[in-house]
């Protein structure tokens, strides 16, 4: 093993989770993928896109460190528990370029790094083999180098408890992965499935940001009431049909009128908007849809929503913040798989 950046196996998005015979199911949880890697005193973390990560993440350098196999190679997710719930927020907070600051948050919030695969142990290479034998060899990797940090997650070869952990798991999985028992490790290749934990919210509509050319909606901002009243933005719906959006905006003109949120606001440059001020409309707090939406990072949803369907049929202060489910609870883990 050597410093080149191992590539990980990637997730083919489907609808439903295969019913047949020979697949292993594993949750899949809400962080950072990385691949940890030791070669004696050289330790590096590697992210999905290559980068490494174990300057941002001493404690898991350290602990990997202090293991008694000094040559491995091991898949798996950083994940962060702040409080008593694990904090996809605090993991972003933690990529900050000042080793104060990392030292400081690496005492205050440790991460933890929960295991799913291993590509190499004491210098024998394990991609080639099947899954169900590199599993095996995993397990007993996690049994001999136990610490709090090194956790081992879940699987199952039963579809029914895949379907149990996505229904009952409610905020606390990003979704179910399924991989071949009987296949190799392919790195960089999407040859898993993967099927997401999506959920349904419904928002006030409290603005619009218009097309390029101006002429129809290009995106509605959404809004959800806290506990003192105030419609805060929580994020936005894109997926509009091409051929609704004008007739879409003339049935929001007579809606227009500030101050649309009355709580936090529309910013201005974003990863969204690529840095660039983007200027949006408000709207009377009269209209809610319902949306699909994956994650929630800090009281709002991480990425776009899925409009599902408008709701005439709710009134807009029924649109609260307690509707989002936020991310796994550590107490919860014994309970969710």
């Amino acid at each position: 093993m050597d410093n080149i950046a191992p590539t990980p196996m990637e997730a083919k998005l489907v609808e439903k989770l295969p019913e047949e015979e020979g697949w292993q199911f594993e949750p899949k949880w809400d962080g950072f993928r990385a691949i940890a890697t030791r070669n004696g005193a050289d330790i590096a973390i590697w992210s999905k896109s290559g980068k490494r990560l174990d300057r941002y993440f001493p404690e898991l350098a350290s602990m990997l460190a202090s293991l008694e196999a000094d040559r491995f190679a091991v898949d798996g997710e950083i994940i962060l528990p702040v409080g008593d719930v694990l904090s996809f927020d605090a993991l972003q907070v933690r990529l900050h370029p000042a080793a104060s600051r990392i030292a400081k948050l690496s005492k205050e919030t440790p991460a933890q790094l929960m295991l799913f695969d291993i590509l190499a142990l004491d210098g024998e290479a394990l991609g080639d083999r099947p899954l169900s034998e590199r599993r095996k060899v995993l397990e007993r990797f996690h049994r001999v180098d136990r610490h709090p940090s090194l956790l081992l997650s879940p699987k199952s070869v039963d579809v029914a408890d895949a379907k149990s952990w996505l229904a009952a798991s409610g905020g606390a999985l990003d979704g179910v992965v399924a991989k071949r028992l009987d296949e190799p490790y392919q790195g960089g290749e999407r040859a898993m499935l993967k099927v997401k934990q999506l959920r349904t919210a419904d928002c006030v509509v409290g603005g619009f940001r218009r097309e390029g050319q101006g002429t129809g909606v290009g995106s509605l901002l959404l809004g959800l009431y806290d506990d003192e009243g105030k419609l805060n933005h929580v994020g936005f719906t894109s997926g509009i049909a091409a051929d609704e959006r004008v007739a879409l905006a003339t049935r929001l003109a007579p809606l227009i009128a500030p101050p649309g949120f009355t709580g936090k606001a529309p910013g201005g440059p974003s990863r969204w908007n690529a840095g660039k001020e983007s200027p949006w409309e408000p709207l009377r707090p009269e209209l809610v849809i319902e949306v699909i939406y994956d994650q929630v990072t800090g009281k709002r949803f991480r990425h776009g929503t899925r409009l599902l369907r408008w709701r005439p049929d709710k009134v807009p202060e029924q649109c609260t913040m307690d509707q989002l489910q936020y991310e796994l609870r550590p107490a919860e883990l014994s309970t969710v798989v």
